[in-house]
């Protein structure tokens, strides 16, 4: 399997459209946001990780996304993957992430073994 995009996200949406064809929304992508409050805290963002399966994929993995500030380990998700051969699909995941400055971690993202794809998140300064 392969990640086509690993976003940080506020929204997402299916829809059908005529083939039948499905259409991916996707709002309020990010890749940094002003802390809502003064530093130490806590932070909840939202990962859209799109997945495709090959035709002759097996159609089951593991998602693993491990979210590094340097190469601090501040959170570890594992999920399993079903994706039918030659279609997609998408996971969402959301860690808590604890700021005690303001700066930026990384979403480490792979399925099973394969390749990683890196997506930054940084934490601004409040408004």
């Amino acid at each position: 399997m392969d990640i086509l995009a690993a976003l940080f996200i506020d929204s997402i949406d299916l829809r059908q459209v005529p083939g039948p064809s499905t259409r991916i929304d996707l709002t309020g992508i990010q890749f940094s946001a002003a802390a809502t409050a003064e530093v130490p805290l806590t932070i909840e963002p939202h990962l859209c990780v799109i997945v495709y399966c090959p035709l002759d994929g097996k159609g089951t993995g593991a998602l693993e996304v491990v979210y590094k500030r340097g190469e601090e380990q501040l959170a570890r998700n594992v999920q399993p993957l079903q994706v039918e051969p030659g279609k997609f699909n998408y996971r969402l995941v959301r860690a808590e992430l604890a700021f005690d400055d303001y700066g930026t971690v990384q979403a480490h993202c792979r399925v099973d073994l394969g390749p990683t794809v890196v997506v930054p998140y940084t934490l601004l300064p409040p408004i």
